[in-house]
């Protein structure tokens, strides 16, 4: 069928390797084998797909490492190779792809670091490297891809500071750094990306106090930065994040008592400042909030005077 442009396999029980003979589908634009039980190594003769746009091969067990000839893929815009079982480095030669919008490698067990000519990639929206086994720093040079919305290096061994300059990605609506091994304080320009949503940034090692700045992230609605070293109080500006729906703060070394301003969070859904040295009583003002899904407060801290809060914790249980 060397006239075939479309093959569409996803989403059925195939099993066994990926057939190298695809190779010779020269005129293939879209190529989806994903949601499958496909075995094996990715062939190398896929890079002989000069036309191919799109390439999905995720949700299967494949393995072995990514074939460098999959950098000859000039027409790619959208390769997704999540949820295998696929090892080794990332391949440098992907940064030739200078037409992909979206690139996703999480859930597999890459090693080594991330590839600075990923950098290259200036039309990328979309990088999802997570859940790996990635080490070493984050590339200043990805930087240069100022069109990324979603950013997901989290569940990894990246290391180093949070990288200085992702104010410049202004795109960015998704950061996700969680659960890695990042030092220093939380830069104060992430407050300056004026479309971020999600910031990501739990079970570090991140101390110095939370930065006032991220009030300025006016469209935050996902703020975790749990499991940290952070110290200090907490910024009674964070109430002005009036779409912000989830606030998690939780087992840090915050200190001071819960800013009243809180209660002008009229999406939050959840709460957590558990497991730190916070003092005082309940604010009153968080009474006013109506759409609660989960309130957990740092009791424990609180006991002293929490009798006279009961009411009030009663109104927000209810």
């Amino acid at each position: 069928m060397q006239e075939l442009r479309v093959l569409h396999l996803e989403f059925n029980d195939l099993s066994g390797e990926i057939p190298w003979q695809l190779g010779d589908l020269v005129h293939l634009r879209e190529l989806r084998l994903s949601f499958n039980k496909l075995t094996g190594p990715i062939p190398s003769h896929l890079g002989d797909l000069s036309d191919l746009e799109e390439l999905h091969l995720n949700d299967n067990d494949l393995s072995g490492e990514i074939p460098i000839e999959l950098g000859n893929l000039i027409s790619l815009t959208d390769f997704n190779l999540g949820h295998n079982e696929v090892s080794g480095a990332i391949p440098p030669e992907l940064g030739k792809l200078a037409n992909l919008r979206s690139l996703e490698l999480g859930s597999n067990n890459l090693t080594g670091q991330i590839p600075l000519e990923l950098g290259n990639l200036v039309n990328l929206e979309r990088l999802n490297l997570s859940h790996n086994w990635l080490t070493g720093r984050v590339p200043s040079e990805l930087l240069n891809v100022i069109r990324l919305e979603d950013l997901r290096l989290g569940f990894n061994g990246l290391s180093g500071n949070i990288p200085t300059g992702l104010s410049t990605l202004g795109e960015l609506r998704i950061l996700d750094l969680a659960r890695n091994e990042f030092s220093g304080e939380i830069p104060d320009e992430l407050g300056s990306i004026e479309n971020l949503e999600s910031l990501f940034l739990y079970y570090n090692r991140l101390s110095g106090e939370i930065p006032v700045e991220l009030a300025r992230a006016t469209k935050l609605n996902e703020l975790i930065l749990n499991g940290n070293s952070l110290v200090g109080q907490i910024p009674p500006e964070l109430g002005s994040l009036t779409d912000l729906q989830e606030l998690s703060l939780d087992y840090n070394l915050l200190t001071g008592t819960i800013p009243s301003e809180f209660g002008d969070l009229e999406a939050l859904e959840e709460l957590d400042l558990s497991h730190n040295q916070i003092t005082g009583t309940i604010p009153p003002e968080l009474v006013t909030l109506t759409i609660w899904k989960s309130l957990t407060l740092a009791i424990t801290c609180l006991l002293g005077r929490f009798l006279r809060s009961w009411a009030i914790f009663q109104a927000l249980t209810r």
